[in-house]
């Protein structure tokens, strides 16, 4: 699926999502994006950054300034002409981190509390369908306290879905459980997403699961949608050293197109790097930020050269040295610039070569794997840690 920029808009088909809200306060919102049928897009960024401000205008619990939404071929919201559906109107399924279920009620009668829309005599049985389809049948008469927390989340999410809602939206749904529950419940929400077949949105903080679920991730921050993409897009060809900082991507670097005998090349400290794309249009002198997912750096085997070692090879010292479990992560630092290149082997490949700190290690950048970004400022520092608000 082609890649949506912020100056380009939303755009959806017939059956999809599309939202396009922008405002200057009192939360500032730049936000462009879309969602298609049968699609799961992670809306990903740091605390503060929007995230759950734009599920609730789409829910129509929060009225923008200015703006459009816009689903399955109807206008949910137009802040021009004054057009807002109401939030019982928009069909919108909505799961919360903290379950949001009536603790007096039962399991089945949670449920039910979305089925109004049916005769009474149907409730019942419609309520127990849904549990059954979020593998919680014999667990109906129970309240939420007898229930674990991956078992409220399903209840949570079969009352969301016992609409048959035009929507899904998740709002940290699996933060508030343990590992082994929430990577069951990621399990059954890709089995149950093909199902369903509907536009479904997912905000969290975690991108592994972003990465995992998402067909589709858009990077917000302070409100501005800044690129939407699919996952493998995002995470090797980010636009600018924003996304890549908030996407955690360390090989961010600043260079310099050259003339070369070989060639346009990137200057980097003392390296001319070959790059496979991106040269040609630029020009001698232009300074750069470009980026090397850590994937494309290739260790030189001691012993034993290969012909790929004759690729962009560079030569630093190791700095940080981390095992963890069957990866080791490593950083080299390097004479002549004051860049830190980040990187991962298999363990057994680390000891093999006998990998250490303070080692010398020769590597080879990738020319396949450098991603230029002419048009984008330089790095952003790594702000200091603070506590987030929330």
């Amino acid at each position: 699926m082609a890649e949506s920029t912020p100056s380009q808009g939303p755009g959806a088909s017939g059956e999809g999502l599309a939202v396009s809200l922008h405002q200057t306060g009192p939360i500032p919102l730049a936000a462009d994006f879309h969602c298609e049928a049968g699609e799961l897009l992670a809306l990903v960024g740091p605390s503060g950054s929007g995230k759950t401000t734009l599920l609730r205008a789409i829910a129509g619990l929060y009225r923008p300034a200015s703006g459009v939404i816009r689903c399955a071929g109807e206008t949910w919201f137009d802040a021009a002409s004054g057009r807002s559906r109401r939030p019982q109107r928009r069909r919108v399924g909505l799961v919360f981190q903290d379950y949001a279920l009536f603790p007096h009620l039962t399991a089945r009668d949670n449920v039910m509390v979305a089925l109004d829309h049916l005769p009474a005599a149907e409730r019942r049985r419609a309520a127990e369908r849904w549990l059954a389809r979020v593998r919680l049948d014999g667990l109906a008469e129970r309240h939420p306290a007898a229930l674990s927390g991956g078992q409220r989340q399903r209840v949570a999410l079969a009352r969301a879905l016992a609409r048959n809602p035009r929507v899904l939206l998740l709002d940290e749904p699996f933060s508030a459980v343990d590992q082994v529950t929430r990577r069951r419940l990621q399990r059954e929400l890709a089995l149950l997403r093909d199902e369903i077949r509907i536009p479904i949105l997912l905000v969290t903080h975690d991108l592994d699961e972003a990465a995992a679920l998402a067909d589709r991730l858009c990077v917000l921050h302070a409100g501005r949608s800044l690129q939407q993409a699919p996952v493998e897009t995002l995470f090797r060809r980010p636009r600018s050293p924003e996304v890549a900082r908030l996407l955690d991507r360390h090989n961010v670097f600043a260079g310099r197109v050259v003339d070369a005998a070989a060639g346009r090349r990137l200057q980097w400290g003392p390296w001319r790097l070959e790059v496979a794309h991106g040269l040609e249009g630029l020009s001698p002198g232009q300074p750069v930020s470009w980026y090397l997912p850590p994937s494309d750096v290739v260790l030189h085997r001691r012993g034993r050269p290969s012909r790929g070692e004759r690729e962009n090879p560079v030569t630093g010292r190791v700095v940080e040295m981390a095992v963890l479990g069957g990866i080791t992560y490593l950083a080299l630092a390097f004479e002549h610039c004051d860049d830190t290149l980040r990187f991962e082997l298999p363990t057994h490949a680390a000891r093999r070569n006998g990998l250490a700190r303070g080692e010398r290690v020769g590597v080879s950048l990738l020319a396949s794997g450098i991603h230029l970004m002419p048009d984008a400022p330089d790095p952003l520092p790594v702000p200091p840690k603070a506590e987030e608000a929330q």
